[in-house]
């Protein structure tokens, strides 16, 4: 079996605002402190550069507060680019910024018109589907919209549902290879996953499930040594990559980059 869904030439970044403290979050727990963001962010770039990988660093956009959070606004496949519909109002503007930027890199790119909504945090793509999960931010359509999009290049799209309080699919699971995903309990829990290995997250490290696979590499949010354990455990090279600012706006390591080989 290929690895090509986590073997990358490319990853799109784009630096914090210092409008991020007005970010979305589902809970407050506190005004990120931008110095250590931007720390952080710094620290994810060359993790994914030290790879060999070429990151593309984009500049931070002050009208969108929640603009370095780049995978909302995009569905990165090796046949093309899908310009996704964001579901929360003060965020359509950030797919717009990004499509300039997709199609400078694939032949083809196109884009959720809507009326639906949908945003990459919800997509796992795998090498046999595309999972994509039902949340507040992304709806029945937006799905059917995607799943009639990508069947040209051959894809198949498999709605699950984002457990009740998860703000998005991949906040509970991660793609590490062709056949395993780390998951939550809770989210495993649903049959999800049938058909694949799963590694469960330690308890109590929910947060850990978004990690992101990066060509050799595996980067987790640092501070959740238990994961870390099990992911070594299992055979990983594991970069643990702080974010605790990110984390009081419901990102993690998968929301702050595009990931890539482009086709054009």
């Amino acid at each position: 079996m290929s690895d090509r869904s986590f073997r990358f030439t490319h990853a799109i970044t784009r630096a914090p605002a210092p409008s991020v403290t007005r970010g979305l979050r589902a809970v407050d727990t506190g005004t990120p402190n931008l110095a250590l963001m931007q720390r952080h962010h710094a620290d994810y770039v060359a993790a994914l550069k030290a790879t060999g990988a070429t990151v593309i660093e984009l500049p931070a956009l002050p009208d969108y507060p929640d603009a370095l959070f780049v995978e909302d606004t995009a569905l990165c496949l090796r046949e093309g680019a899908v310009v996704m519909r964001p579901g929360a109002p003060t965020r359509l503007g950030e797919a717009a910024e990004m499509a300039p930027t997709l199609r400078a890199l694939y032949e083809t790119v196109v884009t959720i018109e809507g009326p639906g909504t949908i945003e990459g945090g919800d997509i796992l793509t795998t090498e046999r589907e595309i999972l994509v999960g039902r949340s507040a931010r992304t709806d029945a359509a937006g799905i059917a919209e995607l799943t009639r999009l990508v069947a040209p290049w051959g894809y198949n799209v498999r709605e699950v549902i984002t457990p009740p309080g998860v703000l998005h699919f991949k906040t509970d699971c991660s793609l590490l290879d062709a056949e395993t995903i780390l998951s939550t309990r809770r989210l495993a829990a649903s049959g999800c996953f049938e058909g694949y290995r799963v590694l469960h997250v330690a308890e109590g490290e929910e947060a850990a499930a978004n990690t992101i696979r990066f060509n050799d590499v595996v980067l987790m949010p640092a501070g959740f040594p238990k994961t870390a354990e099990v992911l070594r455990a299992a055979g990983y090279d594991v970069r643990e990559i702080g974010n605790s600012e990110c984390a009081k706006l419901d990102g993690g390591m998968s929301c702050l980059s595009l990931r890539f080989t482009p086709n054009g």
